[in-house]
């Protein structure tokens, strides 16, 4: 267990869940169901159950450094990893596996974004219990693939190979978000799982897999070899950091390795990107329409999502698959098919009303 570590990606700003996703406060912060836990909470609680408590870090912008301790007032200040500057995840997983190794040389880590819902934690548990064991005795990178239960365009797509290590399939391809049309052949053809974006690898191993393909990100980071883990890591970060690539891990490391291996899994899984992902899982009322901590009429209104503050009352007339959502000084009513065009809508709002309202 002690070899065990976890990374939570937590520093993006939402923008899909505009207005009430927030750069001062974005989703992973937000306690969408009200269970009174946000999304990064519900993350950090599940893998204490898997990794030890010290051995679990927070990777965020530095904007969020305030809120995810007070959030998460039982995690040391030291385990909160904050960038100076967003630049994708690659290379953010590239700092927090050197932070990591300066700790622990034999550190086998999952690496996850914090806006997953998990229905089933225990089917959960064994998956990821699973993974830390082949990743620790074998050079392979690992992730979760979820079994489809529907045409979906809003996931990536792996395609599995015939290749096994025990329950792991080697990875054939990579596909982000089809079509519907290219979705459905995906599903008929029972070669395909959604792309989890959970990772499982030894420290070793991702840091060899950064080396081989991405030379220039591993170059950077390896030069700060003796600052890790020390006051001066910090300083490194700061000066070092902003001129990293651009870059996801997906594209520069797990798209290109060969030594990709997937485990197939069925424990109740949403990435919660979007309106969209949040009405699939949340329970309906007989016109299938979604109402999130909200008092709601509807009339003549079907296949809806609602989200207003609690204390305020909607009422519907002749809606058909529309988001309906409000928060602050913002008020988005959007058709839900078309929720790709808010990130649009934010960009305007920004350029023609100022940033008081993103």
């Amino acid at each position: 267990m002690n070899n065990r570590y976890c990374v939570i990606m937590s520093g993006g700003v939402g923008s899909r869940f505009w207005p009430v996703s927030r750069n001062k406060l974005p989703k992973q912060f937000i306690d969408f169901f009200g269970t009174g836990e946000s999304m990064l909470q519900m993350t950090y609680n599940r893998f204490s159950q898997i990794v030890p408590k010290e051995n679990i870090y927070i990777i965020t912008h530095q904007n969020y450094k305030d809120i995810t301790k007070k959030q998460l007032p039982d995690i040391d200040e030291s385990q909160i990893l904050v960038e100076p500057q967003r630049r994708n995840t690659a290379p953010c997983v590239a700092w927090a596996a050197h932070h990591i190794k300066a700790k622990n040389k034999d550190a086998n880590i999952v690496i996850t974004p914090a806006d997953h819902v998990i229905l089933n934690e225990t089917l959960f548990k064994e998956s990821i219990d699973k993974s830390f064991e082949l990743a620790a005795s074998k050079d392979v990178l690992l992730t979760l693939g979820i079994n489809p239960t529907r045409v979906e365009t809003a996931y990536g797509y792996i395609q599995k190979a015939e290749d096994k290590i025990d329950e792991f399939y080697k990875v054939k391809t990579f596909t982000e978000k089809p079509d519907s049309e290219l979705a459905k052949v995906f599903i008929d053809s029972g070669e395909f799982l959604w792309n989890s974006g959970i990772f499982i690898w030894n420290v070793n191993s991702i840091i060899k897999a950064f080396e081989k393909n991405l030379p220039d990100i591993h170059s950077r980071f390896e030069v700060g070899k003796e600052f890790y883990a020390t006051e001066k890591e910090a300083d490194f970060i700061s000066d070092m950091y902003p001129s990293c690539p651009n870059l996801s891990i997906d594209f520069g490391i797990i798209e290109k390795a060969s030594n990709i291996y997937v485990l197939p899994s069925d424990f109740g899984w949403s990435d919660m990107g979007s309106w969209g992902s949040l009405y699939n899982i949340t329970d309906k009322d007989e016109n299938s329409n979604v109402s999130l901590q909200t008092s709601v009429l509807a009339y003549e209104s079907h296949n809806n999502i609602v989200s207003l503050p609690a204390d305020h009352i909607a009422v519907i007339q002749g809606l058909e698959d529309y988001i309906v959502a409000e928060s602050g000084n913002v008020l988005l009513i959007c058709k839900k098919s078309e929720e790709q065009r808010i990130r649009q809508f934010v960009t305007d709002a920004k350029v023609k009303f100022g940033d008081d309202y993103i």
